[in-house]
């Protein structure tokens, strides 16, 4: 995640945005079946966990890129902690399903290398 800056986005942070816009739609779309509501990241800022419904993180990053910085935001009310998980642990996440259906793409006997994602 960015953290927003007075400065003008550089092209590498506006490119890293939207890698992470990707990665974003990635980890929805892969964690939300299994119950995952967001995102929690850890604000340096206030020394606080806030935790990001999809759509939410989804729009401060398209707006970081925008006009280069964040609106100020509430925390959640009431999260429960449960159903976020870290930026870390969704890439890990992905990472392992991509390698899964590798290695099932490997072993796949009837050739039609069908990717089961449940």
């Amino acid at each position: 995640m960015h953290e927003a800056t007075s400065e003008p986005l550089s092209p590498q942070d506006r490119e890293e945005i939207v890698t992470d816009l990707g990665d974003l739609e990635v980890f929805q779309t892969l964690l939300e079946q299994r119950g995952v509501r967001g995102l929690v990241v850890d604000c340096a800022e206030c020394e606080a966990l806030h935790y990001f419904a999809w759509e939410l993180l989804r729009q401060n990053l398209r707006q970081l890129l925008d006009v280069g910085h964040v609106r100020a935001h509430e925390p959640a009310f009431d999260p429960n902690p449960t159903d976020y998980v870290a930026w870390e642990y969704a890439t890990g996440f992905v990472d392992g399903v991509l390698a899964a259906a590798e290695s099932e793409e490997e072993t796949d006997d009837d050739g039609s290398g069908a990717i089961d994602l449940r």
